[in-house]
This record gives structure tokens, sequence and C-alpha cells, in this order.
């Protein structure tokens, strides 16, 4: 399947998994910091998580420099931790900051995915 996709006033055709990666690349910094909302992980527990949710899958070379920013950002704060199963790990958990970054995009997206159905439903009506 492909899409028309408008970019200033030139148009191209981009292809179905071209338009998912660009959405998954503008919500998956808020989708990590979801993850974390609750409880702290490690980062290929993260990778693992997302991998479980179709159109999620992500790889570790995408996640570690997003965790990365997080953290000079402000967002999450890290912990190294001793594993039982090998080597210790660095464990990744939320702020104060990260948290209502999270809350602000949370708001955003419900009115953005409201206002996108409600179009794509005008558009198939």
């Amino acid at each position: 399947m492909h899409y028309l996709v408008a970019q200033g006033t030139l148009c191209r055709v981009v292809a179905a998994s071209e338009v998912l990666s660009q959405l998954r690349r503008g919500a998956l910094e808020y989708c990590v910091l979801a993850l974390l909302a609750n409880e702290e992980r490690y980062a290929f527990d993260i990778v693992r998580t997302l991998g479980q949710v179709d159109g999620m899958v992500t790889a570790e070379g995408t996640l570690y420099p997003l965790l990365s920013r997080l953290k000079k950002d402000g967002r999450v704060t890290t912990q190294w931790r001793d594993s039982d199963a090998g080597p210790p790990r660095k464990y990744y958990a939320i702020t104060d900051d990260g948290r209502r970054a999270l809350g602000e995009f949370t708001t955003e997206w419900t009115r953005f995915r409201q206002a996108v159905e409600s179009l794509l439903a005008k558009g198939t009506a």
C-alpha cells in the first residue's frame, strides 16, 4: 500500500511501511517514557516490551541513543544494578520532568488522534 504525503507544495508517494516508521519515530520517546512510568527497566527489557506491540518493533541501535538523549534532557535517570543473569545492568527511571513531558504528550496525542480520526471518518463516509 502507498500513500500520498504532502511536503510543503510538493507531494510524493510513500510506502505504508515508511508512514508507520515516521509515526513510530515521532512517538517512540513517549512510548518509552510510558513504559518507565510504572517501573524502572533496563534497555533490553524496553526493546523486548516494544517488540511485543504490533507496529512498535525497534532495535537496540535505535533505543540506546534515545535513552541517552532522554537522560541528557533530564527525563530519565540511570542506575547500575547487579544482575543474577550476568553483568550489571543499567536501569532507567522516569523523572518528574519526564512525567510532565509524558502528560503533555498524552494530552496533545489525544487531541491529535481525535482530529485525525475525525478527518479520516469524513473521508470514508
